[in-house]
């Protein structure tokens, strides 16, 4: 009897333990979800800040999004991270030396997130460091001016149609790249076009499900 009351309180033990387990993981489940949400909530905010051109605000939004969720990756086509958006908006306000760093961890997380490493190398380029910036900036437009191409050939008889429709994005790449390669460079238009690329290159996704917004 000793013995089957023994096994008996080894399989509710063993029960509770399981249930424990469950409850928790649930929980952390929750807790994961109810981030992700927050975080993308304030990234998507902080975008459309950027694009209103309120780049103050924008940090603001991406800030909140870092402190909730530094992993989360945003969008469903370019996939870019928390630390990506922040990189962007310290940049925009002239924070370059925090805008490096964060860029860099952005980059770390997700290497192929072409619009930071063009971020990056703008940075670079505006504390000074024209010649150590031209890879990233030039690397940077590659990856998009490549993402432009897979997602027009590959997605052209649906949503992806929208993309660049007119190749601006692709165009302004081809003539900076040649620049790059001139060695001539005029680092005042290469600063400007480099902006613009990257948040044209943002811009898309919204602009195709409002196209009526194009500029």
């Amino acid at each position: 009897m000793a013995i089957v009351a023994m096994k008996s309180h080894g399989k509710k033990v063993m029960t509770m333990k399981v249930i424990y387990f469950l409850a928790g993981l649930s929980l952390s489940v929750s807790l994961w979800a109810c981030a992700a949400v927050q975080s993308g909530g304030a990234i998507a905010q902080g975008r459309q800040a950027l694009f209103e051109g309120d780049n103050q605000a924008a940090l603001g939004y991406f800030q909140a999004a870092a402190q909730v969720d530094p992993n989360h990756l945003y969008g469903t086509e370019l996939r870019e991270g928390t630390f990506s958006f922040l990189g962007r908006a310290q940049y925009l306000t002239g924070d370059y030396a925090r805008a490096r760093s964060t860029l860099e961890k952005a980059l770390a997380q997700h290497k192929d997130d072409n619009v930071a490493r063009l971020y990056l190398g703008l940075t670079v380029a505006r504390q000074g460091e024209t010649q150590k910036s031209l890879q990233d900036i030039d690397a940077g437009m590659k990856g998009i001016s490549d993402f432009l191409d897979y997602m027009t050939d590959s997605y052209r008889f649906s949503f992806a149609k929208e993309w660049d429709p007119g190749r601006d994005i692709r165009s302004a790449i081809e003539r900076d790249r040649a620049m790059i390669a001139s060695g001539k460079i005029d680092w005042p238009v290469l600063i400007a076009d480099g902006e613009w690329i990257a948040l044209k290159t943002e811009r898309e996704p919204d602009l195709r499900l409002k196209p009526t917004v194009r500029d």
